[in-house]
């Protein structure tokens, strides 16, 4: 791994890209571009529709979501993601173990830098 703290940035935001893209789409489902955007709006997160599209093909494959053509009003079709009942068991999991590695993070960051 190249000495440059941006690189592992990216490289955090890939880890648990999978982790905010689920939890984006338990609050309702979305099409490709506004999860993009979306997760643009949060310091952190943006990354490229080249790295979310194919996420989301994954996780359509593993059968987390689940993918639907509906009309727009301003324009074509688009493609809408929605979580599945076992999209929603993987992101419990997933929240879980989150939220234990997030805490024995703190624990050992704290008065650190």
């Amino acid at each position: 791994m190249r000495n440059d703290p941006g690189s592992w940035g990216s490289q955090l935001r890939k880890g648990v890209l999978e982790l905010a893209v689920l939890g984006l789409l338990a609050r309702q489902p979305r099409y490709g571009s506004s999860l993009v955007d979306e997760l643009a709006e949060r310091p952190g997160l943006a990354l490229s529709a080249g790295t979310v599209y194919p996420l989301l093909a994954r996780l359509a494959k593993a059968g987390w979501v689940s993918a639907s053509w509906q009309e727009s009003p301003v324009g074509p079709p688009r493609k809408y993601y929605a979580l599945t009942d076992s999209g929603r068991r993987r992101l419990a999991a997933m929240s879980r173990e989150f939220a234990t590695v997030a805490a024995a993070l703190d624990d050992i960051l704290k008065g650190v830098g």
